[in-house]
């Protein structure tokens, strides 16, 4: 029965707000989509990608709830309620003994009358009969049992009417399970991110012509600067499970001015000499991020980044590097091509076999496939395939006299595993330090260049934010508490930048699919796992161990952590309307053209037999000395050269344009909704999800842009 005192404030009206028209049921197509056609009875998704239940209409007056407790949204049915033993009725999510949360109303299962000024067991007079026709309907919910991370996050409001549940997460964001738990799951979490954390600077160490040693710190110091950053992020960013790291989005930029044409011809340290120049780019950007977010403008950009702008200009990120992938991997076919199979055969073909309650073989593909394809390779080394006589695989290309060694020289350098010492060489213990690489160097036109990729870092951050809310959080963030995710990422960029990461330092977008995969939304575990970074990028075994991963296996760990990138970018698309012909005019454009304009740009002047001092793979990031644009202003024709020839710049450019200049719905577009601060200030459970600690938040109160 709905309450009936005048005195009592009405309850906030039902977030994200129903469709006006009646919902028929949907189908699994639909759950799993979150599309709600406009012509025909297939609704069931709202704007911002959750999933709402229309409540049959009564003659009393009734609230509608953001999700029903008695359905079942994996397999598309009704659940029966779960009695009470006591009283026979039915019981919430929450009443399970197997975790606890810290709610709203201080814990136990209190409704919090004051704040809501409503009872929380109000019910419509529809609901026993619905409740009535879902025991008939239990019998064939076991083979409708499809993996939940495969569907839209699950939400089953609980009794105090603020909290959103997530039926199909161990753990969420306040979770505090105990110290064992979070302490596994912290370390699955960062070890099924493995890839992301030490792949960029095992691709960028070698060219800057970096040795072996300096990968190997390089890889301690990123670590090190992953861990504080998360913890940065976690307790004064947006608060939600997101690892901080060096980002993909970084990388092409970071190549382009590693092979700018004034380094072309240095002699001598060439590592240190580029990576200051890196240090005061990055340093740059990063305070112009900070300034977008903590001034309040990124509350103002929110309004042109919508999920059609952000699909396209992640998936160009992924999709830019096939250049550097397979080509690389076809160095040693026999290595690279399997261990991409054994990562496709664990993510894919084994990813339902459960040991122990883990699907270890989905959530450790990466790792595993890895560590299998790297004791082959060392056993193939150690019985002598790829010894041959007379051969030493440390003497240049251009002193080998004979022709048998000039045949095979290839295959010994990049199949067998015993040519690095990055291990032997590298300390028991090493501080990383700021400025360890010496003082940065300034130059404007790179400066410039990264400032423009912090805006596509902000942009990739936004849809990591509301993707990942929707799985751990109550809600997702306000603006203000988006704006001061953002201004943290600068920071921590700042703090990247000091260190000498070589890039900046941004959310990793496959954070998303890890939380998804592993269930563990917990940000306690993210801050101790962050913990256990730091103790380990203090023991310099770890990095040198990192760095002798041979390149073979590098590019082929790539190979697949860029295809789920350019996929993750892709899966914003389920916000929006995927199957409208104006969003896929507009994403298919924005990544033809992402592909094509940068390769007009990267090609310009280039004869054929042209030989350039880089490598193949890297030629396209060479664009600066021969691009189109050569006006009679040097420092401009760098920055227009550079950026132009970036995939991501053009995909982001050109699906901005598109969306917000060609009309469209709401929900044509998938406009990202976020809570309003209003709203969440008066709901203890959003207030606790994103609220600053040790009141600081009280302290910056009159920064209205950045908070609650």
């Amino acid at each position: 029965m709905a309450s009936s005192d005048p005195n009592k404030k009405p309850r906030p009206g039902p977030w994200p707000p129903a469709p006006e028209s009646a919902a028929m049921p949907p189908s699994s197509w639909a759950k799993k989509t979150g599309f709600r056609p406009k012509f025909s009875g297939e609704t069931n998704a709202s704007d911002s990608g959750q999933i709402g239940l229309q409540q049959p209409q009564s003659s009393q007056p009734t609230r509608r709830r953001e999700s029903d407790p008695n359905l079942d949204l994996e397999a598309g049915r009704a659940r029966p309620p779960r009695q009470d033993k006591a009283n026979g009725e039915p019981t919430s999510e929450k009443d399970k003994p197997v975790r606890k949360r810290r709610d709203s109303d201080g814990g136990g299962g209190a409704v919090n009358k004051s704040t809501n000024g409503q009872a929380a067991g109000t019910t419509t007079a529809a609901e026993p009969a619905a409740a009535a026709a879902t025991v008939q309907q239990t019998a064939r919910r076991a083979s409708r049992n499809e993996e939940a991370v495969d569907t839209l996050p699950q939400t089953v409001d609980d009794d105090d009417g603020f909290v959103s549940r997530h039926s199909h997460m161990k753990y969420e964001l306040r979770d505090t399970p105990g110290l064992v738990p979070i302490g596994l799951y912290g370390f699955q979490h960062y070890l099924s991110m493995l890839g992301s954390l030490i792949l960029i600077p095992l691709v960028i160490v070698p060219a800057m012509g970096g040795d072996h040693e300096d990968t190997s710190n390089v890889v301690s110091t990123v670590l090190f600067v992953s861990g504080v950053t998360t913890l940065l992020h976690t307790s004064f960013g947006s608060r939600l499970p997101l690892i901080q790291g060096p980002s993909f989005v970084y990388l092409a930029s970071a190549l382009a001015i590693i092979h700018s044409p004034e380094f072309l011809g240095l002699n001598g340290n060439n590592f240190k000499h580029i990576m200051k120049e890196l240090q005061g780019a990055i340093i740059i950007s990063s305070a112009f991020q900070a300034m977008l977010g903590y001034s309040g403008l990124m509350s103002v950009f929110l309004r042109l980044i919508n999920p059609v702008v952000v699909a396209p200009t992640v998936a160009a990120v992924g999709l830019s590097f096939y250049s550097y992938g397979f080509p690389q991997v076809g160095t040693c076919l026999e290595i690279g091509a399997v261990q991409i199979l054994l990562v496709v055969i664990f993510s894919l073909y084994l990813r339902k076999i459960s040991v122990l309650g883990h699907r270890v073989f989905l959530i450790y593909a990466v790792p595993l496939g890895l560590a299998i394809t790297w004791l082959v390779a060392f056993l193939l080394t150690s019985v002598g395939a790829y010894s041959y006589k007379g051969c030493d695989v440390n003497i240049p290309v251009s002193n080998i006299i004979s022709d048998h060694c000039r045949k095979n020289i290839s295959r010994m350098k990049h199949c067998r595993v015993d040519t690095s010492h990055a291990l032997r060489s590298a300390p028991w213990f090493r501080f990383p330090y700021p400025l360890q690489w010496g003082t940065p160097v300034f130059h404007w036109k790179m400066a410039l260049v990264m400032c423009v990729v912090s805006i596509i870092s902000s942009v990739d951050s936004v849809g990591s934010y509301h993707a990942s809310s929707l799985l751990v959080a109550s809600r997702p963030p306000t603006p203000g508490v988006l704006s001061r995710g953002i201004g943290l990422e600068g920071l921590c960029s700042l703090l990247a930048g000091l260190w000498g990461t070589g890039t900046g330092s941004a959310t990793l977008t496959e954070n998303v699919h890890t939380i998804a995969v592993t269930k563990m939304g917990s940000r306690r575990a993210i801050e101790l796992g962050a913990c256990v970074l730091i103790v380990l990028s203090l023991i310099g075994k770890v990095g040198g161990f990192i760095a002798s991963i041979p390149d073979v296996m590098v590019a082929a760990l790539l190979c697949f952590m860029w295809a789920m990138l350019t996929a993750l970018g892709l899966s914003n698309l389920r916000y929006s309307e995927a199957g409208s012909s104006r969003n896929i005019i507009i994403v298919g454009l924005s990544l033809f053209l992402s592909l094509s304009i940068p390769a007009y740009f990267q090609q310009y002047g280039i004869s054929p037999n042209s030989n350039l001092p880089v490598p193949s793979y890297f030629q396209p990031y060479v664009v600066a000395s021969h691009g189109p644009i050569r006006t009679k202003f040097g420092g401009l024709n760098y920055v227009l050269n550079t950026l132009l020839s970036l995939h991501m710049v053009i995909a982001f450019l050109v699906a901005v344009i598109l969306d917000n200049t060609v009309p469209g719905s709401r929900q044509e577009r998938g406009v990202y909704v976020w809570s309003e601060p209003e709203t969440a200030k008066r709901e203890p459970a959003v207030a606790k999800d994103y609220e600053l600690p040790f009141r600081v938040g009280k302290i910056f109160s009159w920064v209205k842009w950045v908070g609650l």
